[in-house]
């Protein structure tokens, strides 16, 4: 139960929070929705219980244990009676994982870890954030089109985001943010909430995009876009595969066309072909030039050949000029990820004409294919750190905001590295399969609650205006937080944020 809260005498919450408190409700006030709950129940976000007339967490707080060699087993404890002595607190984190929150705003962080590494006294300062301005950068590595740039993004029905840029091989999308969350309906905020904890939590979430296509993202998996799972991120642009391939092409192919909703490449055209010294073709292409053997706008976004809507490929030819090509001329058009190619040879009318493709060029196909990346779904949580989160860590919050940005203050999110942008305030980016599961939940307010992790020199901590009250050692946490707590081993992939690597003790 909060301190405010369970200070009071039985008449004073009687008078405070009402008669039914009587009956063993209690209030809650980890959030700004404060939960009447009754006895065993739990709150709106299922993260509090009412448990014999005690304000209980349902989640466990997750240590991260780090063994003296990457890789090493973890250390073996028994949970129901584990005292914390099992774990070593040199090689021990507290994450923001089930720590519970700083609101109201006022109360310091629910842990504020003292420990030493290297003979330096650090500082971390544990809390879970409730953060209604956050949201998600999706990153689908698909040469598919997916929707118009500035679409609207929705899951069942409500718009939850919209389409951004188009990188190399990759579409990007923005999910969330405090207007979907906040600034429509209070439908519209519950199912971008609920989109971005599925999200966070590794689900899969279908989503429609307007005037394009239906894609299922889930982090670390493939997208599947109508119903198709995507398996290759594109070598190249169709420019850049011409100069990768061309010298493999080279005495096997007279011509190659490889198609590509940005840049189309047409080898002997391309300045690659010119070096290699390759006799003109005379095949044009549709689209506008852009520079020798570098076409724009051949075809309209879609989900056909190189994320054109390009079915047969032979739209693609413009004209072939008579004066320069010749029968037999031998055409290769494939696409960016080899998952498209036709050979064809020139009839005596210059039609081009289906046949078998030779090994060697089928073999050069393969290669264009083996050279692309799987394609993956990549989910980063970007979240602002406001005023009542740093309040939690001290009581000047522009000294923290200034010791992050210099880079003297480390932050964390379960432990996960995370981006910090440049520019005011801390506004930091993390990939949520980095973290350890179940590291994110919600409030109906709505928002998402994460763990953030601050951890800096103690002295530098002081200086801050930090909680210095509420510092407590790692060795009294772990006997505080007893058999309740839920252990995971780190992850060798993610640096160790305590000052030094952890070395074997004698």
């Amino acid at each position: 139960m909060s301190e405010t809260t369970a200070s009071l005498s039985a008449q004073a919450r009687t008078a405070k929070l009402g008669a039914a408190e009587a009956d063993g409700i209690v209030r809650c006030d980890a959030c700004p929705v404060l939960c009447r709950i009754r006895p065993g129940r739990s709150g709106a976000c299922a993260r509090y219980a009412n448990e014999n007339g005690h304000l209980v967490r349902t989640d466990p707080v997750v240590l991260l244990h780090r063994t003296a060699e990457e890789g090493g087993r973890l250390v073996p404890f028994g949970a129901a009676d584990w005292d914390g002595r099992a774990l070593d607190p040199a090689r021990t984190f507290v994450t923001g994982i089930g720590s519970g929150t700083t609101y109201p705003d006022y109360k310091p962080a629910p842990f504020i870890v003292a420990s030493e590494h290297a003979g330096v006294e650090t500082v971390t300062v544990v809390t879970e954030g409730i953060f209604s301005y956050c949201g998600l950068k999706v990153k689908i590595d698909t040469d598919r089109h997916l929707g118009p740039e500035r679409a609207a993004i929705r899951a069942g029905g409500e718009e939850v985001g919209h389409v951004t840029t188009a990188e190399y091989g990759s579409q990007m999308l923005s999910i969330g943010g405090v207007r979907h969350l906040t600034g429509g309906s209070k439908k519209e905020g519950s199912v971008t909430c609920e989109s971005m904890l599925a999200l966070c939590s590794g689900e899969a979430v279908t989503l429609t995009i307007d005037g394009g296509h239906e894609v299922v993202v889930q982090a670390g998996r493939a997208p599947v876009v109508d119903g198709t799972p995507e398996s290759r991120m594109r070598v190249g642009c169709g420019s850049a595969t011409v100069g990768i391939f061309a010298r493999q092409w080279l005495g096997h192919a007279d011509e190659v066309i490889v198609v590509d909703d940005h840049i189309t490449g047409v080898l002997t055209e391309h300045q690659a072909g010119r070096v290699l010294g390759m006799r003109p073709a005379g095949i044009r292409v549709r689209g506008r030039r852009s520079t020798p053997g570098r076409y724009f706008q051949v075809a309209n976004p879609g989900i056909g050949w190189g994320g054109t809507d390009i079915a047969d490929p032979l739209s693609l030819i413009q004209a072939i000029d008579p004066k320069t090509a010749w029968p037999g001329l031998r055409l290769l058009m494939t696409s960016t990820t080899g998952e498209h190619a036709l050979w064809l040879v020139l009839d005596d009318d210059l039609k081009p004409v289906p046949a078998e493709m030779p090994p060697a060029v089928r073999a050069v196909v393969d290669r264009i294919g083996e050279n692309c990346e799987p394609s993956l779904c990549t989910v980063l949580f970007v979240a602002g750190a406001g005023g009542s989160l740093r309040a939690g860590v001290t009581e000047n919050p522009v000294l923290l905001t200034r010791s992050v940005a210099a880079g003297e203050t480390r932050v964390t999110m379960g432990g996960a590295p995370v981006t910090v942008w440049p520019g005011g305030g801390i506004t930091v980016m993390t990939d949520v399969t980095r973290l350890p599961g179940r590291a994110f939940g919600s409030v109906p307010t709505p928002a998402l609650v994460a763990p953030i992790e601050f951890t800096l020199p103690r002295d530098l901590y002081a200086r801050l205006g930090g909680h210095m009250s509420d510092v407590v050692a790692i060795g009294d946490i772990l006997r505080e937080v007893g058999a309740g707590a839920r252990v995971d081993a780190w992850r060798p992939a993610n640096p160790w944020p305590l000052p030094s690597p952890i070395r074997e003790r004698p």
